[in-house]
């Protein structure tokens, strides 16, 4: 097992441990079918394992793009089927949250931790 394997699995180790579990969706529009002018979207849905926490005073900063009331959630990426992007919904602490941005901490391109903004 490779160094940032290591560190992936003791991020979600320490996650699990400390954190809560989380749903992540994501609506999809379907495609048009003829058949089924009606459609319907489609969602995909995940849990994987976060720590919803504040943003700090520095975080603040003018120039960007978190307002109050927003938080702070990172995912343990070990598991996930697919990665976290603005506009998904995640539940956590029977809240559901959209989310705003997000920032991936891949060193040598293994994805380890994800840290979303997300906004009720």
């Amino acid at each position: 097992m490779a160094f940032y394997d290591e560190m992936a699995a003791l991020a979600l180790e320490l996650i699990a441990e400390f954190g809560q579990p989380v749903t992540l969706r994501d609506i999809q529009a379907a495609e048009y079918d003829p058949d089924n002018p009606a459609g319907g979207d489609v969602i995909i849905e995940q849990t994987a394992q976060g720590i919803l926490l504040d943003f700090t005073g520095l975080e603040f900063q003018n120039d960007t793009l978190i307002v109050r009331g927003d938080k702070k959630l990172k995912v343990a990426a070990l598991g996930m089927a697919w990665k976290p992007k603005p506009l998904i919904k995640a539940d956590v602490q029977g809240k559901t949250w959209t989310v705003i941005n997000f920032k991936e901490i891949n060193p040598a391109g293994t994805p380890i931790l994800y840290e979303l903004q997300v906004r009720s």
